[in-house]
């Protein structure tokens, strides 16, 4: 049964059915596997990089373990948004109170923004460390990278809260379904029966000015970084500058160019169906946080060499184990 607040006769619904992939009917148990699967590559692949970050004093530094953080930022945005779509699958467990519904709102898109921002100050720490290589160790300080992780996270809250705040004063009586596997924005206000201008006005504001901001603050950093390295004179620092510039770029562009073609799709593709912009929005979510991973793992040195010392040290112990004698017949006990 579908949960109602009735005051002065303006009836809004508390709690919403999660219909994830609505075409697909009882056929949605056939997308457990896949997700499923793809969900424990995406924790496993980060969280060995992070602990391989973590556990190696050598990586203590201010680019691997910011890495190591926009790493778990993709475990997180995972986790907020996988289970979720799993359970929405199931139409015992696809229930959700409005509160909960605005809570998963505010965590997958902070997280969203605050993984944006993390790639600000890896450009910022990139800056310092090729532009001012002799002062990098006394300005980029662990006290500095506190700060500016902490203005990060102060920043992505700044922008998601009122977006959410404005969600959680609109009224929901048109049904008590979200065709989507999480409480997407957008899909969230199609329930409404009420005037969301300002909703969509201030959404789409600040979408539109976050994207633009930070991707001139990235261009403006890397022009200035990518200059700055072809003068270092030496050829080995030089290829080493630029080649941990490609990895950031490359994570950059995954993000943002998920993010941007769903979103253009979304607008310019209206007669599609609702399960074509669901899977879109599945891609802009989980691709980054499947590929950040290998992008780090493969491209970064020093992470790819301890990484293949511990591949190298399991698969040695795994052989050793194979090979060990079994006790003979005089060996055994009475």
């Amino acid at each position: 049964m579908s949960s109602w607040t009735n005051g002065s006769s303006n009836l809004s619904y508390t709690s919403f059915v999660l219909l994830g992939f609505p075409g697909l009917k009882e056929s949605r148990a056939l997308l457990v596997l896949p997700f499923l699967s793809i969900y424990l590559v995406i924790v496993s692949a980060n969280a060995l990089v992070i602990h391989t970050v973590v556990a190696q004093r050598s990586l203590h530094q201010p680019m691997y373990l910011l890495i190591a953080l926009l790493l778990a930022v993709n475990i997180c945005a995972a986790t907020t948004v996988v289970p979720a779509m799993l359970l929405s699958f199931s139409s015992r467990f696809s229930r959700i109170s409005l509160a909960r519904c605005l809570v998963q709102m505010f965590c997958i898109y902070f997280l969203i923004v605050f993984d944006c921002n993390i790639l600000l100050v890896m450009a910022l720490d990139r800056y310092v460390a090729i532009c001012y290589p002799l002062r990098y160790p006394e300005i980029v300080t662990g006290q500095l990278l506190a700060g500016l992780v902490g203005a990060a996270a102060a920043r992505s809250t700044c922008i998601v809260a009122p977006v959410v705040a404005l969600a959680s004063r609109v009224r929901f009586c048109r049904s008590d379904v979200i065709h989507h596997f999480a409480c997407e924005h957008m899909a969230l206000m199609k329930l409404s029966c009420g005037d969301i201008s300002l909703n969509k006005t201030v959404g789409l504001t600040v979408r539109i000015f976050n994207r633009v901001l930070d991707m001139l603050l990235l261009g403006a950093s890397y022009s200035r970084i990518i200059h700055a390295a072809f003068r270092i004179s030496s050829g080995r620092a030089r290829s080493k500058a630029l080649n941990t510039c490609g990895s950031h770029l490359l994570v950059i562009f995954t993000v943002y160019a998920s993010t941007m073609s769903s979103s253009i799709v979304y607008r310019v593709a209206r007669t599609a169906s609702q399960d074509v912009h669901n899977l879109l929005s599945a891609f802009y979510l989980l691709l980054p946080c499947l590929l950040n991973p290998i992008i780090y793992g493969a491209r970064t040195k020093e992470i790819r060499q301890h990484l293949a010392t511990a591949f190298q040290r399991a698969q040695h112990q795994v052989s050793s184990e194979k090979l060990q004698p079994l006790p003979s017949h005089r060996e055994l006990p009475a």
